[in-house]
């Protein structure tokens, strides 16, 4: 990992559930203020330690922050090759619906790390925003690529299309609905306030690319 990533040894060196409390106080801050507005003092004064205690484990909140961020991309990492693991034998649209209920899975259980992606999505004073957005594109396309790409092998999915375009719109409608889960307000006609009404609305995405907008007279 990049040194800038790491933390102090002196991080590694406190007790598992100490680690995870700093984590904690710090997701929480810059879910809640944003990475500007985030304050090294309410971090520190939630988990109960001296200011200066933190610099003893990250060079600077610039190091924490990122750190964090590669943290979350780990665990999404690994609930998706989780999914994609389990779902081997199963066909390419069934696997992108497992994907998404993956997604919302992921907000249900750790909402702060997911508004923090909202926050370097949407604003502008995170550090190093273009090259996280880049990683979290890149990560998904490599992701929905290898799905397509073995969907074509086993004859769901046409060879004829442009891989990067039908990229893009998957990976567009995923980002999306995954946004709408977490903030309803973004797209109220949607409908995603209520939890139980979800796999529903992602079986009618999952139609939609299986048989696209085209009635067969229209084709």
């Amino acid at each position: 990992m990049d040194a800038e990533l790491t933390p102090r040894q002196t991080f590694f060196n406190l007790p598992p559930d100490k680690q995870q409390r700093v984590l904690e106080a710090a997701v929480q801050e810059f879910s809640e203020r944003g990475y500007q507005q985030a304050s090294i003092n309410t971090i520190v004064s939630r988990v109960n330690i001296a200011k200066g205690s933190i610099y003893q484990y990250f060079d600077n909140k610039k190091s924490l922050f990122l750190f964090i961020f590669h943290q979350a991309i780990s665990i999404v990492r690994q609930m998706l090759k989780h999914v994609k693991k389990e779902s081997q034998g199963e066909d390419f649209f069934t696997r992108v619906k497992k994907s998404l209920l993956a997604g919302v899975e992921f907000i249900d259980k750790h909402p702060a790390l997911y508004r923090i992606y909202l926050r370097i999505l949407f604003e502008r004073d995170s550090p190093l925003r273009e090259d996280l957005l880049q990683a979290i594109r890149l990560f998904s396309r490599e992701y929905l690529l290898s799905l397509l790409e073995e969907g074509q092998e086993r004859g769901e999915i046409r060879k004829d299309i442009d891989p990067t375009l039908a990229i893009f719109i998957l990976d567009a409608a995923l980002d999306r609905f995954l946004q709408i889960y977490a903030l309803p307000h973004l797209d109220p006609a949607l409908d995603l306030k209520k939890k139980e009404g979800i796999e529903e609305k992602i079986d009618g995405i999952v139609t939609l690319l299986r048989h696209g907008l085209a009635s067969v007279s229209g084709v």
